[in-house]
């Protein structure tokens, strides 16, 4: 049963000023969710009519569909909802799948399966949401099997293993770093001593250019951002941080990194003319874009007790600050460009001050949902001076296990006035259309 209960601000917690609304164009009556963090990749749900409190017995569950294992979130575009999985059948042997749905009852509409044997660490499943476009969906396996397949009825249309083409292997934790589509092309973190990054014809899978080595891929996605006049692909791998040309993978700057155990996960975070990236270890680095022509500089680096070691949830730009989940699990807001902490407690993981504490926080207008490791949704406040819990519901049952506790670190997707979730078991889609009554 959905459990269910409402908090207010408590008197420990700091005051918070409503954020201003974040809408970046006229909201559409149902929108998707058709790759990782969203339609623009930050996270922010732009949808309206959506509730402002939970009803008293919680949200109303739409469907329930069985899955397999993965820490992959849904993608929804079209009315339809693509998943991946793993089944597992001995030891680290397997079936990872492409699921699609219909976003309106659940119901299975196809299927594609590959054979897979794992060799990483956390081997749940897939890491990375589908990416759909138009009438394509892209699906990059934990063991580096990219897939283009039609979204009617998922015929392959071309498929990589990035691990042959790239003679390389799988990271620790496995490819993690989701693919991005920059017009007719898809950017991928590939390989090591070949290539770092590679960009792919969206249509063929014909290579167009590959740049960089790596000592191991590291897993941050790839960013795309105007600096200096000039489009600029930045790429992060565990030695360094360097920028090219998207069209042509020409090296426009690079500036050294050290990451711990090759632990680079969060995409760089731009705030203003800067831009930000830490992992594992307080190993971080705050650079300056340059405004005349492409380049940087460094501001620091491995400064200790400031800025954020990201893990498993990307940081992001808080209307100037900056905010995630620090790798102890605590909740913070940093001043840029002087990295100084001025929020850190539990946020929407009280009591839960541990390694990887994990919630995904998604904005809307002028509040957030925050879906957490225990399988909660909370709507909350938050600015430079504090987060606020305003409710909280129960939504889904951890199914994984993580330094010891139960947890589920699959992220949300957010569609059609509803939130779609999953764990290891099953994907829920449950209803936040504004109409629910308590």
């Amino acid at each position: 049963m959905m459990r269910h209960s409402r908090h207010h601000a408590a008197a420990q917690l700091l005051p918070c000023a409503i954020l201003g609304s974040l809408f970046l164009g006229t909201s559409l009556l149902a929108d998707d969710w058709p790759e990782w963090m969203g339609p623009t990749r930050d996270n922010v749900w732009h949808e309206e009519g959506i509730l402002s409190e939970f009803p008293d017995s919680g949200p109303q569950v739409v469907w329930r569909a069985p899955v397999a294992g993965g820490y992959a979130g849904a993608a929804v575009a079209g009315g339809r909802v693509f998943v991946t999985d793993f089944v597992k059948t001995d030891g680290m042997s397997g079936t990872e799948r492409v699921l699609c749905l219909d976003a309106a009852t659940g119901r299975p509409l196809w299927q594609h399966e590959e054979p897979e044997t794992y060799t990483i660490s956390y081997p749940a499943g897939p890491r990375c949401t589908p990416l759909v476009d138009g009438d394509r969906v892209y699906t990059l396996g934990a063991e580096g099997k990219l897939c283009c397949l039609s979204v009617s009825d998922g015929a392959v249309l071309w498929s990589r293993d990035l691990k042959a083409d790239y003679h390389t292997k799988a990271a620790t934790w496995g490819y993690a770093s989701h693919p991005q589509i920059d017009g007719d092309k898809l950017i991928c973190i590939a390989g090591t001593g070949e290539a770092h990054a590679v960009a792919l014809n969206k249509h063929t899978g014909e290579e167009l250019w590959r740049a960089g080595t790596a000592p191991e891929q590291g897993y941050c996605p790839p960013l795309i951002l105007e600096a200096a006049g000039v489009r600029q692909l930045i790429l992060m791998k565990p030695d360094g941080m360097y920028a090219v040309d998207p069209e042509t993978g020409t090296r426009l700057w690079e500036t050294p990194y050290n990451a711990d155990n090759g632990s680079i996960i969060m995409q760089p975070v731009r705030i203003g003319d800067y831009l930000y990236v830490g992992g594992f270890q307080e190993k971080n680095l705050l650079l300056k874009l340059h405004q005349d022509e492409p380049g940087v500089e460094v501001v620091w680096r491995n400064k200790r007790q400031h800025g954020i070691s990201a893990v498993n949830v990307q940081p992001f730009d808080l209307d100037g600050f900056l905010c995630g989940f620090h790798e102890k699990g605590d909740l913070r807001v940093v001043e840029i460009p002087s990295g100084e902490v001025l929020v850190s407690d539990g946020g929407p993981l009280p009591g839960r001050l541990q390694g990887c504490g994990t919630a995904f926080i998604t904005r809307h207008q002028d509040r957030f949902f925050v879906f957490t490791e225990t399988g909660d949704l909370v709507i909350a406040e938050l600015s430079s001076k504090g987060y606020i819990e305003l409710d909280r519901t129960h939504l889904i049952d951890p199914t994984n296990t993580a330094f010891g506790r139960d947890v589920v670190w699959c992220p949300p997707a957010y569609a059609e006035q509803s939130v779609f979730v999953r764990n290891d078991q099953e994907l829920i889609r449950v209803s936040l259309t504004g109409d629910a009554t308590n």
